[in-house]
């Protein structure tokens, strides 16, 4: 149990009324920021209980039982809800130390006296306790603080009991803290600033202060404590509201049940870690909770566990949610991490262990181990149960980590811990540079019982350094360190520096604070001008500029500050580009004198309780102060001057405060440098001094009653920097270190003053660009510069810093070229005996993993005798280092049992002897069979194949080896998956293993074989990936120009002692006189003198000092033969041609004859030859070699019959020759010279307008043709004639000749559109024709695209009925007599009667059905042949389709009879008739109708019959006739005649119109 403060565990009643509000607000903050963490602090709050408890029995009698009650219910919530925070723990604290206080106080004097004293001691113990405790604000990771040492009560003595003290109750007001990153240290600051201010300012004004005088004397007064209605009233409504909270939470709890809730799994019990020996078993355990039940799975090393794969070694079992994962008989390989995985529908969840199997070293015979007749193990145990001794390793350990301001980096490093022993936990601690780093908001810590890990949650510079992980079990400890570097963020303005870092307060007083900081490496390219200081309130997030002007110096005094607040500060660098980011902000520091800061740490304030009792004392007669003493120029700068002195004895009881004069020195002017306010602290930072002057200063006390003397005055002090800054580094030296570091070494400069650190910069040789290597200064003179490239060379300059600046840089070192530099040699492995007789043995053994940078150049072999399982002394085996790995041990003793070691050696020493090896049995060998082959490696690894390699056995057996077996199998397979790769014994000492699977791990083994049978395996093989790994090489034959035949290889893994090593067939080369082997750098070159059948084979060449690069070529007869030809034409060689010798027509009727080599260089000729004679650049001759592009041409400007004959080019490039020729006689001569001619005519024919395009045709869309051609050369004086059959074909309008294209549109063409078509071109500059001739088969061909295209005019077929039937039509665009027609009724080709009959209707097609009839249903198809192509056009004329069109035919049938046979009159009558009065009329007329019609008359529409003026016949049924003997005027008028019969009725008029004579008239 933690041990507590007696104010606390004695007055667990603390009420929440008395709470400061900022306090309470604060406390609640602090209750939701931990309640996940309400585990931790339950010791805290049982022991807190378990003191209020008590303090309640003891002390029933001196309350009532009211006020017991009431404070017990308090006391109750608080331990539900504050104590689950830790700050609440902390300001109960204070809190139950007032409430102690105001009870004590109640109780009399003598209560008080004992508290006083006690609450003395009682304070020492508060400040130990929060000074060390690990409280955080805000996002920090909370940790119980470590046991408070009990403070001794010495209360003070009964004599004194009795005797009266004055007490005054310290004073607390809390502050919100809003600034994070601050530690319980500060906090304390913050509060111990803020009390002292608020009691310094309630005693001056007397607000809530009450005072009273005690007198002294033994009576006992009780003082109680007044609340005020207000008090009791929030008091009251508090607890109502606790109240309600708890019955709340209560009530939630009751209602819930988990079984019934999805929840996920959650570990109870997690498996632990376990360390063994080999064939033990072990047992790891859990227990898993969630719902529904979760499914566990175990899991090696990240892969599931398949028992059913390894039957026998697992056992996995899980009864009532206990989950149990046991290995038997475990072997070295079972050493790995296992983790068991639980997961439901609401997640997954895993816990870790760790298995260590330990495997016996050697000392003694294995079997005695298991047989339990001896104790191997090398841990005692204590009686406390602790070993005696651990051994503590580190795996997957964290390597040098470069980061950038703002990210987040995590170092971490596995812990193995040997034996692991329950209960005991290791002791995690980190350092950073060698300082004990702690929690912060900055920095988290994780421990996870195998792993331990720090994250740096906002990196900056102050971080970069030697991080260290120390691991301690009791007193044992193991540590690890690796380098981290931090560089700047990107900055917001180009060009600007750094940010400044580690800004510290150096000097909090109550008038100024001084701040210092460290310049950045990185000025950006210009240097800085100075540095810009801001301020922010702890509690605001508002920044004040401090300074107008940048300030060079590291440190800068911070005036105008408000005492008793605390502030925070950062920097910020400025040059000519602009400012840096911000720094990383300081600790918070508050404006107090450390005298008040020290006062308050010894007597730390109580809360606040809202009356403050004090005593009070006569006032004494006021006291003008004496003079400072000791007054001192601490600092010095270009910008200000700092004081420092002493108090005055003689000062009185009052507070004082200082006033500073200065003066120029040699005069007595003095001057007041603070007139308005006085100075508070005995220090004092003095501006507005003039650069090199020289000054002196004095300090004068103030109180009220007076200002007193001065102090006496400085000595003279000039105004500039005390602080030179430091002169460069010398003596830069670099030394190499690894592959990507240099480890560089340099003297302090001269004279140097508190030096800060230095910063190194590093450079590529010849770049001229500096890179820093460290963002935060380095103390010492030695530095591991990290993060270089493998194979450069690099050059170092060292600057060194100090407050006054940074120096000039160092001279440049001499370059270096980064590579790892030499180191011993790891030990050998895996001793094995390869032969035994009666006096000496034959070891063989693995090359170490390591080799050190250098190459191996032997080895040490050591051994030892053991008796009855105990090992005797070392003797040597060999004194001079052997170099082969394989070694006879010669004057053994016969059936002695030996253990031997082997140590590797190379340039820088011998290296670590490798472990004993088994104890092995000095013997005769009388086996039959061979011994083990040795030496088995493997070489050229690839995706899916590999080389193996291995030496013959030194024991043969009884008869001579007559092969070799080679095995393989995965590496986590048994033993029993061990398989043969060949089936018959090979007599070669090497086999490249083929069809291996990508990824897969294999091991491989050799055995050999006689007469007598296959002899014992050789050593299993290290185990080996399957895989090409990035950059491999493979051996690249080639044939240089001189016609060598070469092999190369190329490696750029190299170390600066690797070799390349060839070999024929795998065997050493012995015999070079057929090879040269020439290496230079990465490149190696095995060069054949005279490749033949003496040089057939597989060439390997090997790297040493790699990780095993390597690579072959196989040379076998048929390779040879391709290479030896290749050989000779590189050493014979010709100029290789893209083309041969060809001839071309040019546009102008020129000959271009020309040829094309695949490259010429700029030495290239070429040599013209025609029938045997060369010719030369002339006149006639045009000629040109391009050696870029290796076109090689001749042009001609005209061909004559004497040009006919044999063109050759011959072409000269250093050694290569190369010809080509071309023949031109005969009919080719002719058809080349007939083809120039024509060119040449065409090329003058295009000076003037003419034809680019001939006279073509094209149909357009509407079915007319269309004659075009494309012209050029146009201008607007250019005319242009259609002729046809040698006749002008007028055209309405002007060709304008757009676009070039000239048409003549021939609508509805056809067969008397059929002629010879022409077109002229002509201006002043001449004329060009075409001509197209549309006859025969032109016109065939243009008929068919003008068929073609009415064939797809044609509309879709359509159904009319009509009066004699149906019809079935479709349109085009107009019809030819060329375009064929067919129709074909249910595919059937339809035979025309006069029934069924088709016919063209202008542009309507159509078939014409009478009178149809049911069979006459059914699917239509026109057929429209272009002469090429069918186009069909479908219709189905049945169903409804058919019912429709018939009825309808039926109804225009009858129609038709109708109008066949209605009454209707045929002719003969007039429309008008003009007669004379009193002569006859005359009128008849047909008429027609079946049945024959009925006639009548009309007379002005009224009904008119014959009689005796007017007679009316009708006769025959068809005649009619109207007569009048003698008209007169009656006569005149509208007469009608009306046919009628059933079909219809219809009416001719006809007007008579009656005259008189004029001479009548008269």
């Amino acid at each position: 149990m933690m041990s507590l403060p007696f104010y606390q565990r004695h007055h667990e009643h603390y009420d929440r009324a008395y709470r400061h509000k900022a306090l309470s607000s604060t406390v609640s903050q602090y209750q939701k920021e931990t309640k996940s963490k309400s585990a931790v602090y339950a010791q805290g709050s049982a022991a807190y209980a378990r003191g209020s408890a008590a303090h309640r029995h003891s002390s029933a009698a001196g309350f009532s039982l009211d006020s017991s009650a009431a404070y017990s219910h308090r006391s109750t919530a608080y331990d539900h809800s504050a104590m689950q925070s830790k700050r609440s723990a902390a300001y109960s604290l204070d809190s139950q130390s007032l409430s102690t206080s105001s009870a004590a106080y109640s109780h009399g004097s003598e209560s008080i006296n004992k508290l006083a004293a006690a609450y003395r001691l009682g304070s020492e113990a508060y400040n130990f306790g929060l000074k060390n405790s690990n409280l955080m604000i805000e996002d920090q990771s909370y940790k119980m603080s470590p046991k408070a040492k009990r403070a001794k009560q010495s209360l003070i003595s009964e004599d004194k009991e009795n005797e009266a003290i004055d007490y005054s109750v310290p004073i607390f007001t809390g502050r919100e803290v809003n600034i994070s990153g601050i530690t319980d240290t500060e906090e304390e600051r913050i509060k111990e600033s803020a009390a002292y201010v608020a009691k310094r300012n309630l005693f001056a004004t007397g607000e809530g202060v009450s005072v009273s005088k005690v007198a002294k004397t033994t009576s006992e007064e009780e003082h109680h404590e007044k609340k005020s209605r207000k008090v009791a009233i929030r008091e009251s409504a508090e607890r109502v509201a606790m109240k309600k909270t708890l019955e709340d939470t209560q009530a939630f709890h009751k209602k819930l049940n988990q079984d019934k809730l999805l929840h996920p799994p959650e570990f109870i019990i997690e498996p632990r870690s376990h360390t063994i020996w080999e064939k033990e078993n072990v047992r790891f355990n859990c227990s898993v909770a969630g719902w529904p039940a979760p499914r566990v799975t175990w899991y090696k090393n990240n892969v599931p566990i398949d028992v059913q794969a390894h039957p026998g070694k697992y056992i996995i079992q899980s009864r009532y949610g206990l989950h149990s994962l046991e290995i038997t008989e475990c072997e070295f390989d079972d050493t790995a991490q296992y983790h068991a995985s639980a997961m439901n529908v609401k997640g997954e969840v895993s816990v870790y262990a760790s298995l260590v199997v330990k495997r016996y070293k050697g000392e003694i015979d294995a079997s005695l181990l298991h047989s339990r007749n001896l104790s191997l193990s090398p841990f005692a145990v204590t009686p406390r149960g602790y070993a005696s001794r651990f051994e503590i390793s580190f795996v997957d350990k964290f390597d040098v980590a470069f980061g950038r301001e703002g990210e987040t980096m995590s170092l971490g490093c596995t812990v193995v811990i040997n034996p692991d022993i329950k209960r005991f936990k290791p002791d995690i601690e980190w350092y950073r540079n060698g300082v004990l780093i702690t929690p912060s908001k900055w920095v988290q810590m994780q421990w996870s019982g195998e792993r331990a890990s720090l994250t740096l949650t906002h990196a900056n510079k102050e971080d970069e350094g030697l991080y260290t992980l120390r691991v301690a079990m009791g007193e044992y400890y193991e540590e690890y360190s690796s380098y981290v570097f931090v560089r700047d963020a990107d900055a917001e303005i180009p060009g600007a520096p750094g940010a400044p870092l580690d800004v510290q307060c150096l000097d909090a007083n109550k008038d100024y604070v001084i701040v210092s900081w460290k310049q950045p490496a990185v000025d950006g390219g210009n240097p800085i001008l100075g540095y810009f200081i801001d301020r922010c309130e702890v509690g605001t997030s508002h920044w004040t500029q401090c300074n107008e002007n940048p300030v060079k110096f590291a440190r800068f005094p911070v005036t105008g500050l408000i005492e008793g607040r605390s502030y925070i500060f950062r920097v910020r660098a400025v040059n000519k580009a602009g400012v840096s980011l911000p720094s990383r902000v300081s600790e918070p520091v508050a404006a107090l004198d450390p005298a008040d800061r020290a006062r308050l740490r010894s007597h730390p304030s109580a809360p606040w309780t809202g009356q403050i009792i004090v005593t009070e004392e006569e006032p004494a007669e006021g006291v003008v102060p004496g003079p400072p003493t000791d007054l001192q120029v601490i600092e010095a700068t270009k910008n200000y001057v700092v004081l420092s002195w002493k108090p005055p004895g003689q000062r009185g009881h009052e507070g004082i405060m200082y006033f500073v004069e200065k003066c120029v020195s040699g005069t007595e002017d003095w001057q007041r440098v603070n007139t308005e306010i006085p100075v508070k602290s005995p220090r004092f930072a003095v501006f507005d001094l003039s650069e090199g002057k020289s000054y002196c200063f004095r300090v004068r006390c103030c109180n009220s009653a007076g200002i007193g003397e001065p102090s006496e005055a400085t000595e003279a002090t000039v105004v500039d920097d005390k602080l030179d800054i430091p002169k460069a580094p010398g003596r830069i030296l670099p030394t190499r270190n690894t592959d990507t570091s240099v480890v560089v070494t340099w003297t302090e400069p001269p004279d140097a003053k508190e030096l800060v650190g230095y910063y190194i910069e590093s450079s590529v040789e010849g770049s001229g660009r500096w890179e820093p290597c460290n963002n935060n200064p380095v103390k010492g003179t030695r530095f591991i510069c990290h993060g270089l490239s493998n194979g450069e060379k690099y050059i170092f300059r060292v600057r060194a810093v100090n407050a006054a600046g940074l120096s000039e840089f160092s001279q440049e070192s001499e370059p270096i070229e980064v590579k790892a530099a030499i180191a011993a040699p790891s030990p050998p492995y895996d001793i094995v005996v390869l032969e035994s007789v009666r006096d000496s043995m034959v070891l063989g053994w693995k090359q170490p993993e390591a080799i050190g940078g250098a190459e191996i150049t032997g080895y040490y072999v050591n051994y030892r005798e053991v008796v009855d399982g105990v090992p005797g002394k070392w003797k040597e085996a060999n004194i001079k280092a052997v170099t082969e790995r394989a070694y006879r041990i010669q004057n053994l003793k016969e059936n002695m049992v030996y253990q031997f070691q082997v140590a590797a050696a190379n340039l820088a020493g011998v290296g670590t002897p490798s472990k004993p090896s088994k104890p092995f049995k000095c013997e005769e060998w009388t086996i039959a069979v061979p011994g083990p082959p040795h030496d088995v490696k493997c070489t050229e690894v690839r995706k899916d194949s590999l080389v193996l390699l291995w030496k013959e056995p030194v024991y043969s057996g009884r008869s001579p080896i007559v092969g070799y077996y080679v095995d393989m199998k995965e590496t986590e397979a048994k033993e029993e998956h061990w398989r043969s790769v060949n089936e018959k014994p090979l007599q070669k000492k090497f086999l490249k293993i083929g069809g291996l699977t990508q990824g897969v791990s294999y091991v491989f083994r050799v055995r050999a074989t006689n007469q007598a049978g296959v002899g014992k395996p050789s050593d299993v093989t290290d185990a080996v990936v399957a895989e090409t790994r990035p950059g491999t090489k493979e051996v690249v034959v080639d044939v240089d120009d001189n016609g060598v035949i070469s092999l190369n290889f190329e490696c750029d893994q190299m170390s600066p002692d690797s070799k390349f090593i060839w070999s024929k067939n795998y065997e050493p080369i012995e015999d070079d006189s057929r090879l040269n082997i020439n290496t230079k750098g990465g490149k190696s070159k095995l060069s054949f003198k005279d490749l033949g059948e003496d040089d057939l084979g597989i060439y390997s060449c090997i790297v040493t000092d790699t990780d095993g690069v390597s690579s072959s070529y196989t040379i076998d007869e048929e390779e040879m033969k391709r290479l030896l030809a290749l050989s000779h034409e590189r050493q014979f060689p010709t100029v290789p041609l893209v083309s041969e010798l060809a001839v071309e027509i040019l546009e102008k009727g020129e000959v271009r004859f020309w040829l094309q080599a695949e490259k010429l260089s700029g030495n290239a000729k070429a040599s013209f030859v025609f029938n045997d004679k060369e010719i030369f650049n002339g006149e006639k001759y045009k000629m040109k070699v391009d050696q870029k592009t290796g076109l090689v041409e001749m042009i001609m400007d005209k061909l004559e019959e004497k040009d006919e004959g044999t063109y050759t080019f011959q072409l000269q490039d250093g050694k290569a020759t190369n010809q080509s020729s071309l023949v031109l006689i005969g009919d080719v001569f002719k058809k080349l010279r007939d083809e120039a001619d024509f060119q040449r005519k065409e090329w003058h024919r295009k000076q003037g307008p003419h034809f680019v395009d001939k006279l073509g045709w094209e149909v357009t869309d509407e079915c007319n043709v269309m004659l075009k051609c494309k012209v050029a050369n146009i201008k607007k004086e250019t005319h242009i004639v259609w002729y046809k059959d040698d006749r002008e074909i007028m055209v309405d309008e002007e060709h304008d000749f757009k676009d070039g294209v000239c048409t003549l549109l021939i609508s509805e063409f056809s067969k008397k559109d059929a002629g010879t078509y022409e077109v002229i071109l002509k201006d002043d500059r001449g004329k060009d024709s075409s001509e197209l001739k549309l006859k025969d088969t032109a016109f065939a061909d243009l008929m068919n695209e003008v068929c073609r295209r009415i064939a797809l005019s044609a509309t879709d077929l359509k159904i009319q009925s009509t009066a004699e039937g149906i019809r079935l039509y479709s349109y085009v665009t107009y019809y030819v007599e060329d375009l064929r027609v067919g129709w074909l009724h249910n595919d059937t080709q339809i035979k025309f009667t006069d029934r069924m009959r088709t016919g063209v209707t202008g542009e309507q097609i159509w078939l014409q059905i009478n009178e149809p009839t049911p069979q006459d249903k059914g699917r239509y198809i026109m057929e429209l042949f272009d002469g090429n192509t069918t186009h069909k056009k479908t219709v189905d004329l049945s169903g409804q389709a058919f019912d429709e069109a018939f009825a309808e035919f039926q109804r225009l049938k009858q129609a038709a009879i109708a109008e066949k046979n209605r009454a209707r009159v045929l002719g003969g009558l007039p429309d008008v008739v003009t007669i004379q009065e009193g002569k006859a009329l005359n009128l008849s007329c047909t008429v027609w109708g079946d049945p024959t019609p009925e006639v009548s008359w009309l007379k002005n529409e009224k009904s008119f019959v014959s009689d005796a003026n007017c007679i009316l016949k009708f006769e025959s049924g068809k005649n009619v006739s109207f007569s009048i003997s003698a008209v007169s005027t009656q006569d005149s008028g509208k007469y009608s005649i009306v046919v009628k019969n059933k079909y219809g009725t219809e009416t001719s008029d006809v007007t008579v119109s009656v005259y008189i004579p004029e001479e009548e008239r008269v």
